[in-house]
């Protein structure tokens, strides 16, 4: 049964209709994802069902007795709480009913208070508050002033949570949360045993939440039953269906056009019925809003730059007396796609920007490459200025871009950004915060660039232009540094992963986060194994046969063979035409040694000749050394 219903729901901003006689209903125990392109309203939506705001027109019906609660993207708190006072607001009426009681106020039926305070079980109130922070690990003494984005998060769930909802209402919730967070997050809400709606853009988060999808597309909310995965193997045939309708009603339209500018024998009284349709055709033609269109992202590329984009060489840093980066050695090359991960806090952006140059380390030496042009982008936003129009915040002072030697207007540009040129004059806090985001790549993207740094850059985004920068990301010719909680993102785009491990311990792991996940495990496998005594018994079920046979077997076994990594196998491939170029110079050299005529009139340089294919016999003896245990592994 229904503990919530939304019936013929309409609301509008302008001429926009955000909801257009569309229909919900939430059964128990459902966990429904809520998606859709930025600006179409999801966040309205979600207030609307939770109660806090109120639709056109239609009807909202919920169960009698269900209480609901609501997570906004940005929580906001009281100026000097405490995380035990916070928490404590979700329980405000019951708080309330208890104070009235014990104050004793005159008029009051302490008899009908009694009855409402056991029904919400006040009593305990206090109880309640300690068992969810400790469910949610939160220390109840904390100032939330002080808190991280991450914890201010937590604490707003806990509020809702406190007075066990029946409907719980999220907004973003995985907004500022570290990938553990996340995790936790998941575990949480699929024990929750009431129903949720939550609106997220994090793939893998909807994948592991979900029991059905929900988009808001064009007004009308579309339901698909399964996680997200399935969502979209539904979407891909609905759409391909929707597009093959539409181009039949297109071709029939243009056919009946045709025909009614044929003059005379379209007007005759015999064919005012197929006029009539025509009309029809016209009508539905007019209002169809068809299927938005998808950003077109490009970047502007720099000069090519170095091959080493940065050379780390045991560099550490600390930062009131602690340890952020310890002992940490990396080289990075141009065209690598270099994912950070670890917890808030943990140091992502301060190994960042000693990577780039902008810190010095404490310890350790940092060698940076050759023409590096970096393009920044900023998850904080610092770089917006909410009182220019989006065309001067592109391109101040001019109406033209200039992309990769072409010349485009600011116009054209904002549109392939999705903002229409109605909206090119309008102020940047007029923006959502998706559209925001989007805005900043915009402007990001227009700068010349051999170096991306994202710095959480999924934010608010919507999923069809999360798909779209993947695949600019992977076809980017320079190096990228992305910083990320988003596993599907990260996954399909970076080639290595630099993980915080604790105590200013970085280590680099080749592939995405799914990567490192199998490879730590596996070490911590090994390391078990190392650790076991050896002269423990192992426990075998193989028959006593088999345990003869394998005494007769060699004491030592083969070490199984490991993939190369990436780095490994591009060094791999580039090590004939290194080898190559190395002989072809050596041969070149021993042609000159070998003309007396050489002697007489290079006579200074016949030396450093005999040095140079001297160093060259080296250095091919490490190449072909190095060709060698690569290409056996």
């Amino acid at each position: 049964m229904a503990v919530l219903t939304l019936s013929d729901a309409c609301l509008a901003f302008g001429h926009v209709a955000l909801l257009d006689h569309t229909e919900f209903a939430l059964e128990t125990g459902e966990r429904v994802g809520l998606i859709g392109r930025n600006g179409t309203g999801k966040s309205s939506l979600l207030k609307i069902m939770a109660g806090l705001e109120k639709a056109d027109d239609g009807q909202l019906q919920i169960q009698s007795g269900v209480e609901v609660a609501y997570v906004p993207q940005e929580p906001s708190f009281a100026d000097g709480a405490t995380v035990f006072s916070t928490v404590s607001e979700g329980l405000a009426e019951v708080k309330a009913l208890r104070e009235r009681f014990e104050a004793h106020a005159e008029g009051d039926d302490l008899d009908a208070l009694m009855t409402q305070i056991e029904a919400r079980n006040g009593w305990t109130w206090e109880q309640r508050v300690d068992e969810t922070l400790q469910r949610l690990r939160l220390d109840a003494s904390l100032p939330i002033a002080g808190l991280s984005g991450g914890t201010k998060k937590r604490v707003a769930l806990a509020r809702a949570l406190v007075a066990s909802p029946d409907v719980l209402f999220l907004d973003e919730p995985t907004n500022h949360l570290d990938l553990d967070a996340i995790t936790w997050l998941e575990e949480l809400l699929v024990a929750f045993k009431g129903s949720i709606v939550l609106i997220s853009h994090d793939r893998a988060f909807l994948d592991n939440v979900c029991t059905r999808i929900v988009e808001l597309d064009r007004g009308i909310l579309r339901s698909y039953p399964g996680n997200f995965k399935a969502y979209e193997d539904l979407k891909a045939r609905e759409l391909a269906d929707e597009a093959l309708a539409n181009a039949r009603f297109d071709k029939l339209l243009a056919q009946e056009e045709v025909w009614i500018r044929k003059g005379v024998e379209a007007r005759r009284t015999r064919s005012v019925a197929r006029v009539k349709r025509l009309e029809d055709l016209r009508k539905t033609r007019a209002e169809r809003r068809d299927v938005m269109g998808r950003a077109k992202l490009e970047v502007s590329q720099g000069e090519r730059g170095g091959k080493i984009v940065a050379d780390l060489d045991n560099v550490s840093k600390t930062y009131q007396g602690r340890d952020i980066v310890k002992g940490f050695s990396g080289t990075i090359l141009r065209g690598d796609k270099v994912g950070l991960v670890g917890a808030n806090g943990a140091g992502k952006t301060t190994l960042l920007k000693m990577i780039l140059g902008e810190l010095a380390p404490d310890s350790g030496t940092v060698k940076l490459g050759a023409n590096l042009q970096v393009a920044y982008f900023d998850q904080m936003r610092d770089h917006l200025d909410l009182d220019a129009t989006l065309a001067d915040f592109i391109s101040p002072g001019s109406e033209w871009i200039e992309i990769n030697g072409s010349r485009k207007h600011v116009m054209g540009y904002l549109q392939d950004f999705l903002f229409s040129p109605a909206r090119a004059n309008s102020p940047v806090r007029t923006l959502s915060g998706g559209e925001r985001n989007r805005l900043l790549l915009a402007r990001l993207f227009a700068k010349p660039s051999n170096v991306l740094v994202l710095d959480e850059p999924t934010n608010d985004l919507d999923i069809d232009t999360l798909d779209l920068l993947e695949d600019l990301l992977a076809e980017y010719p320079g190096t990228v540094f992305l910083v990320s909680h988003d596993r599907r993102f990260l996954d399909n785009v970076v080639t290595s992963t630099l993980v915080a491990e604790g105590e200013g311990l970085w280590r680099e792991y080749e592939g995405g986060v799914e990567d490192w996940l199998i490879q730590s495990k596996r070490a911590q496998a090994m390391a078990a194994n190392k650790a076991t005594p050896p002269n423990k018994p192992a426990v075998s079920a193989e028959p006593a046969a088999a345990t003869t046979a394998s005494t007769a077997a060699p004491a030592t076994a083969a070490t199984p063979k490991r993939k190369l990594s990436y780095k490994e196998q591009r060094e791999l491939d580039e090590l004939p035409g290194r080898i190559e170029a190395l002989e072809t110079e050596q041969k070149t050299l021993n042609d000159k040694l070998a003309d007396p005529d050489v002697y007489t009139k290079e006579g200074a340089n016949v030396g450093t000749m005999h040095e140079r294919v001297n160093a060259i016999d080296e250095e091919l003896m490490v190449l072909l050394e190095r060709w060698e245990a690569l290409s056996q592994r």
